[in-house]
């Protein structure tokens, strides 16, 4: 992938700064997309124009061969041994760095806001400018995915509906036994059936460290992860979100189910949250704001009497989240479906997860991952919304 980084090239000239400084390990997302590489450790990415990287003599070869960058250097190459005995690590790592960049005509960068304090204090001790990225340049680049990146996304949906299935499968077959889900004549709890989706994602390239499998009132509250055996004749949120092993980018999807005959209530309140979020989906398109989006899901629920953090930001039941949110190299990234007034732009991926949520009831969730185009939307996910198993 070769991003568009025109937007980063404006940012420095505007800022009057020499260059951008990533410090971090490649499960950082900025870093990812700057240096195009990935390493357990941290490395520096100092984008010019053009990428340079430094890194350890460990993770050299494998940079040269695997990085988006122009130059890729060790740290040797700036007297680094003779640093750390002379000044000390955290003094010689610091002119280490410096020297990096004098040599790449650096005397001023801007760094993401989460950028180490000790390494932006050190270089400033040596005579370099370093200023905070308030406006998470990097992050608002990432958010428009080219067409590699969607189809990346796509894939790991894909893998995402496999894991979904199966866990459908699990209550599906399910028998109930006073009440609750027996499998394979042991109780099904929300660990098997988190499980049993981690090995399907795994045979799929991807790989999650937690999911939600959430029953009865454990579903009320949104992040709740689930815990214990399953229940008959209650609602039971599945919300997985997985990343691909190969390219580090998220998916993620979320259905309702129930086994059994669902109350009046769980069975309106699910009617409720698919016109929602079909309100939603008919809501996007490039130019509108995420909080017109977020709107059409307050006035579904409004509308029936339910309560929106909208209208009552002290309510603990009813619709208690926001719409959605970003998806890419992080599960939550710019831009948010909420009451902020971001503007939608061909080729942001977002989530549309309206959900009602009270413990004397339960929750209900459905969350589809589409991305943004001119005229409307298109949908990542392909997976039937039914409550009933």
């Amino acid at each position: 992938m070769d991003p568009d980084l025109s937007a980063l090239d404006e940012f420095l000239d505007e800022a009057g700064l020499d260059g951008y400084l990533v410090e971090a390990d490649g499960e950082d997302s900025d870093q990812r997309y700057l240096s195009g590489f990935t390493a357990p450790d941290p490395f520096v990415t100092l984008y010019t124009g053009e990428t340079h990287l430094l890194v350890s003599a460990l993770e050299y070869g494998r940079a040269k061969r695997n990085a988006r960058a122009e130059t890729v250097e060790r740290h040797f190459e700036y007297d680094h041994r003779k640093n750390l005995e002379e000044y000390g690590q955290t003094e010689g790592g610091h002119r280490t760095l410096a020297a990096f960049l004098d040599a790449h005509g650096v005397e001023s960068v801007a760094t993401p806001v989460d950028f180490p304090l000790g390494t932006a204090d050190g270089l400033r001790d040596r005579g370099v400018t370093v200023e905070a990225d308030y406006d998470d340049t990097v992050e608002s680049i990432r958010a428009t995915k080219t067409d590699e990146e969607v189809e990346h996304i796509r894939a790991a949906q894909k893998a995402n509906e496999a894991a979904m299935a199966r866990a459908e499968e699990l209550l599906a077959e399910a028998d109930v036994e006073d009440g609750t889900l027996v499998f394979d004549g042991e109780v099904l709890t929300s660990e098997r059936v988190k499980q049993e989706i981690e090995i399907e994602l795994l045979r799929h390239g991807c790989a999650l460290d937690e999911t939600i499998v959430a029953c009865g009132a454990d579903a009320a509250d949104p992040h709740d992860r689930g815990s214990g055996p399953l229940s008959a004749d209650e609602a039971i949120i599945i919300d997985i979100f997985p990343r691909s092993k190969e390219t580090g980018y998220y998916a993620d999807m979320t259905r309702t189910f129930c086994v059994g005959d669902p109350s009046a209530k769980i069975a309106e309140w699910y009617d409720l949250t698919l016109e929602a979020q079909e309100a939603a989906l008919d809501a996007i398109e490039a130019g509108v704001t995420g909080s017109e989006v977020h709107g059409a899901v307050c006035d579904v629920y409004e509308d029936a009497g339910l309560p929106t953090l909208r209208s009552d930001e002290t309510t603990e039941t009813g619709f208690i989240h926001t719409t959605g949110h970003g998806v890419g190299l992080d599960i939550h990234e710019f831009p948010r479906v909420s009451e902020q007034d971001n503007e939608l732009q061909a080729g942001h991926v977002v989530t549309v997860e309206p959900g009602l949520y009270d413990p004397a009831v339960g929750g209900i969730r459905i969350e589809d991952l589409v991305v943004v185009t001119e005229d409307g939307h298109e949908n990542l996910t392909d997976y039937e919304k039914s409550l009933v198993l």
